[in-house]
């Protein structure tokens, strides 16, 4: 018996290396959504450009939609713009962008110093959006199908290669789904 409690230090050193090298393999930017396969959460706040009008989720409109997470605030945001601009430009999505926990003032200019990509941009100022959305930090891009189902969560910045790699082959799969349900 007391050479097995001479092992037991041994053996949770072992079982405690296990689990750290296990956590290190992860990608933090694949954070699990709880909210993907379900639809948008309702919502009624502010559009940040003319704040007296109220939109919901039914105003995010299209075939497929880009939610984007941004803030003046966000050193991300800033480093994915130019390609949210160039997403944009393509006319493939409808980007929407939800101006999660900013000053309107700087998140306006902001979109007149850097181009504004989006379609309308929802006002978060407290975050309680955000929240029900899950939102970790900034930038984080949904993607939502024609039926208002999120189909994905994406946690930081997109470039070209983000976008190529992860959103590139759920939107070509979510035209093909369109197509057939319009066959």
């Amino acid at each position: 018996m007391n050479k097995i409690i001479r092992f037991i230090p041994l053996v949770l050193f072992i079982a405690l290396g296990a689990i750290l090298y296990r956590g290190l393999s992860l990608n933090p930017q694949e954070i699990p959504s709880a909210l993907v396969d379900k639809k948008l959460p309702s919502f009624q706040l502010p559009q940040l450009l003319k704040p007296e009008v109220m939109l919901t989720e039914k105003d995010l409109k299209g075939d497929i939609v880009l939610l984007n997470v941004w803030g003046t605030w966000c050193v991300y945001c800033k480093y994915e713009h130019p390609y949210l601009v160039d997403i944009a430009k393509s006319g493939r999505v409808s980007l929407y962008g939800l101006n999660y926990k900013d000053i309107r003032a700087d998140a306006k200019q902001w979109l007149i110093d850097y181009e504004n990509p989006y379609i309308l941009s929802i006002f978060d100022e407290q975050g309680r959006f955000g929240i029900e959305l899950g939102v970790t930090a900034a930038p984080e891009t949904f993607v939502i199908d024609a039926k208002g189902i999120i189909r994905m969560k994406h946690v930081g910045p997109i470039d070209t290669k983000v976008w190529q790699d992860k959103f590139l082959p759920l939107i070509e799969t979510l035209e093909k789904e369109n197509q057939g349900e319009r066959s």
